[in-house]
């Protein structure tokens, strides 16, 4: 997952993470009507803890808050993308749910709903693509909590045990970024190890939790029960 709840894709690192973040915003009504959505079971997905079922709007909702996707006519593409990304996020779920002290509060959901709002181009491009699905602000705020609970989970089980070396971090800065800074920045001057330490030291956390989390997800996948009601 690397670059960040992140668009839980994107690397995973990037959906857990987009995916995720924002509170009630006023928004302003528009004068669209919501699009009536025919629902229907899409898959179930039981890692143990409990089943659940994912419809085809829960799909929709997951295109609808990746800013630029399309909305009319998705294609087969992108719903299976969607479904892969729910699917991840309903595994890691079962498990984060059984730590208590994940739950989110009410104002780390605020801040959520606020910080994807700033990810689309006005906060009345986002309210009408959530009218576009029919996603109500709370069945937002319902995903937002989950998703606070997924990057909480993935902290508490994977982020907070990255150890960095500093003989990793000196043998990527000499075997990848100079040569890299070199190819991208000819004749300019390679930045010391000192100044750019920090950097590659937050490069390699996040390649080491994306990692992580593949072969989390890759054993869940493969202990978990799926089934596929309505192929997409």
């Amino acid at each position: 997952m690397s670059g960040g709840l992140t668009n839980f894709g994107v690397s995973k690192n990037v959906w857990l993470r987009v995916f995720f973040l924002l509170p009630v915003l006023l928004l302003p009504s528009l004068p669209c009507r919501a699009q009536e959505v025919v629902d229907k079971m899409v898959e179930t997905v039981s890692g143990g803890v409990r089943t659940d079922l994912i419809t085809y709007s829960d799909l929709l909702w997951q295109l609808a808050l990746e800013p630029g996707t399309p909305l009319v006519n998705p294609s087969s593409a992108a719903l299976n993308h969607a479904l892969r990304l729910v699917t991840d996020q309903k595994l890691i779920l079962q498990e984060a749910e059984k730590i208590p002290t994940i739950e989110p509060t009410a104002d780390e959901i605020k801040n959520a709903r606020d910080e994807l709002v700033r990810a689309f181009p006005s906060p009345s491009e986002f309210q009408e693509r959530l009218q576009r699905v029919g996603l109500t602000s709370g069945k937002l705020d319902e995903i937002l909590e989950e998703r606070i609970k997924i990057e909480k989970y993935l902290d508490f089980r994977f982020r907070n045990f990255v150890v960095i070396t500093p003989k990793e971090i000196a043998d990527y800065y000499g075997d990848v970024y100079v040569p890299r800074f070199r190819r991208q920045s000819p004749g300019s001057i390679v930045p010391k190890l000192e100044d750019v330490h920090d950097l590659i030291e937050a490069r390699l956390r996040e390649d080491k939790v994306e990692s992580s989390i593949d072969s989390f997800l890759d054993s869940a996948r493969d202990h978990a029960e799926i089934v596929i009601l309505n192929p997409v």
